[in-house]
């Protein structure tokens, strides 16, 4: 039985006896600090429902509080404040570690990658989770896939985008290997977390961004400022969130602690994938009606942006060993997968 299918049924065994934990575990009181407003659904949200559900199910045994973005720390430096016991848990995307930890993008979305559901299959049983603890083990922490929504709109823009020389000197917001790609094909790429990103567009100091799912977009507004809304999201199919634990930490839990986080983690990462396909069309209609023009790029313009995706990965194979290990995974798996997805599901709608 696989160990999460396993800390499952362990937590359930343990949370219908009346929030009981075996003898000698003391109880856990935590701080997190998260990366999203918790008013964004699925993708915001998921963490301070995470934190009820964990604390109401362990009868209060295990409280993990969640913390808005900025409260306790910038989002871009969650990773860092894990690391160091500034806070026990952090929750994040861990695309936001890509200049440190390169092989931590793969785990939070991949340009032209897996969707959401072949994410999960890869993370819960083609070794992802392994791979993950592997690559965070050296920098003290224990990542947890703790929440997954679908594909993100491609961008917003000023103008209608006909040529990837349309590209070339606009100042751009776009996360992960995405804004690599970009970056070949001449944006000047600024990093930036949500919260910074329009009063960015308003001052006119950024041209173009992405963020988010179309719920989320226009929660934050962009629709205000820029009409040219960009789909689908090339950049990234999915976009997973993470729970980070201090390894230290993390190793004094007892079994069934572990065994309850995990869980609700699960739990939250269903709950967060449901929650944000719900969301998107209602958004999208909205948009429409508030002038916005959804729209895709032209046949010319995603391969270029394929193209370079492709030379973004073989660059960093060749840079990073752990890059290389966990992306020769994902690509093993893909080839297993396909014969699946091609035979088992109906092709995607044309129009």
């Amino acid at each position: 039985m696989h160990k999460f299918a396993r800390s499952l049924l362990v937590a359930l065994s343990l949370l219908s006896s009346s929030g009981a934990f075996s003898a000698g575990e003391q109880k856990i009181d935590w701080k997190m600090p998260t990366a999203f407003a918790f008013t964004w659904p699925a993708l915001g949200d998921t963490a301070p429902w995470f934190s009820e559900r964990l604390e109401a199910s362990s009868s209060g045994n295990i409280v993990i509080r969640a913390y808005e973005p900025g409260k306790l720390v910038p989002p871009l430096k969650i990773l860092e404040s894990v690391k160091n016991k500034t806070f026990e848990a952090g929750y994040t995307s861990l695309v936001y570690d890509q200049d440190k930890i390169p092989a931590g993008a793969l785990f939070g979305s991949v340009p032209f990658g897996l969707d959401p559901m072949a994410y999960m299959a890869w993370w819960y049983d083609f070794g992802g989770s392994r791979l993950a603890e592997q690559v965070y083990a050296p920098h003290n922490i224990v990542p947890m896939l703790c929440g997954l929504t679908g594909p993100e709109g491609a961008g917003w823009f000023r103008e209608e985008i006909k040529s990837v020389d349309q590209l070339k000197g606009l100042r751009v917001r776009y996360a992960g290997l995405g804004g690599e790609v970009l970056k070949r094909l001449g944006a000047t790429v600024v990093p930036l977390a949500g919260n910074e990103i329009y009063p960015a567009l308003e001052k006119g100091t950024l041209d173009a961004t992405e963020y988010s799912m179309p719920a989320i977009d226009e929660l934050i507004g962009f629709q205000k400022i820029l009409k040219n809304y960009y789909l689908p999201g090339w950049h990234q199919p999915y976009n997973a969130m993470h729970l980070i634990v201090n390894k230290e930490l993390w190793d004094k839990l007892g079994a069934s602690q572990k065994a309850a986080i995990e869980s609700t983690c699960m739990a939250a990462t269903m709950r967060s994938i449901a929650r944000g396909e719900a969301a998107q069309a209602p958004a999208l209609t909205r948009l429409k009606a508030q002038g916005v023009q959804l729209r895709r790029f032209p046949a010319s313009v995603m391969q270029q942006f394929e193209r370079k995706a492709k030379e973004v990965m073989d660059e960093k194979d060749a840079q990073d060993p752990m890059f290389r290990k966990v992306h020769e995974n994902q690509t093993v798996f893909v080839a297993s997968y396909g014969l699946w997805k091609e035979k088992a599901y109906l092709p995607a709608c044309s129009q």
